[in-house]
């Protein structure tokens, strides 16, 4: 009897020893690929600014933009930018069209169910931006009225999470594709408030000749971080670019980034 158990304790050693090599090699060897492409395939919004926007050229620039070509830089790759439909972002990740979520994209419980996360880099709030000639001094104001958020947005997840903000208050919410979309519904006064993340609306505004004709408020929602979204088999290249942003955080690269887009 004592023989049966010990022969079963040690097929049961030799499975679980078979399963953590091969969870090791499945890691080394997802690595060895985008090692080997040389490149690091990102998912980016770009009209998302400041993090990722095109200018009237047509090239791509922003924080996330500066941040990832550094870190890239770092680990030995080559940024590959690709636009993709940020409510499908997570499927894209998923389905291996794109290797990283890069793009002001905010660290959840929710979403940590289906990502790992790097180090958070910058942080954000949800803030309702208004136009002042509706008179919205506070979000309760926004009682019966429209309000805009994106699509697959972390605005869109504090609205469910937290109703009783605005969700039980307004009488109906639009889903946009973009922010930008929002704001000329928005200036039009089709909607009359947008969630939406600040660091966004703070920048959009400033470097818009109708900036005077809105207003923001801070809501009640938790402060949120933004990380780098992350496969959740590829633990190793996790730890390079956790390993990448801590050195650019130490050297003081990050601080220049973030002093350049926000000042």
């Amino acid at each position: 009897m004592m023989k049966k158990i010990i022969r079963l304790l040690s097929l049961l050693i030799i499975v679980i020893a078979s399963i953590g090599l091969s969870g090791c090699q499945r890691q080394e060897s997802s690595w060895q690929k985008i090692k080997e492409r040389g490149t690091l395939v990102i998912g980016v919004d770009d009209s998302f600014v400041p993090m990722d926007f095109r200018q009237k050229n047509g090239k791509l620039v922003g924080f996330d933009v500066d941040l990832a070509t550094a870190v890239c830089k770092k680990i030995g790759l080559k940024p590959d930018f690709q636009t993709i439909d940020w409510s499908m972002k997570e499927t894209e990740l998923r389905n291996g069209t794109i290797d990283v979520i890069w793009n002001g994209y905010t660290k959840t419980k929710a979403r940590a169910k289906k990502v790992a996360f790097s180090r958070p880099y910058l942080e954000n709030d949800q803030i309702l931006v208004t136009r002042k000639k509706d008179k919205i001094d506070n979000y309760r104001q926004m009682k019966g009225k429209v309000l805009g958020v994106q699509t697959g947005s972390s605005g869109a997840d504090d609205l469910d999470n937290y109703p009783n903000v605005l969700k039980k208050r307004v009488k109906s919410t639009v889903l946009y594709d973009t922010y930008n979309n929002a704001f000329i519904d928005l200036k039009a006064g089709r909607i009359t408030g947008l969630l939406i993340d600040g660091v966004y609306a703070n920048y959009y505004l400033a470097h818009s000749k109708y900036q005077k004709e809105f207003k923001k408020e801070k809501l009640p929602y938790p402060s949120e971080k933004f990380s780098v979204g992350i496969n959740k088999k590829d633990k190793i290249l996790k730890d390079k670019i956790n390993q990448a942003l801590e050195h650019l955080e130490k050297t003081g690269e990050l601080e220049k980034i973030r002093q350049k887009w926000f000042n």
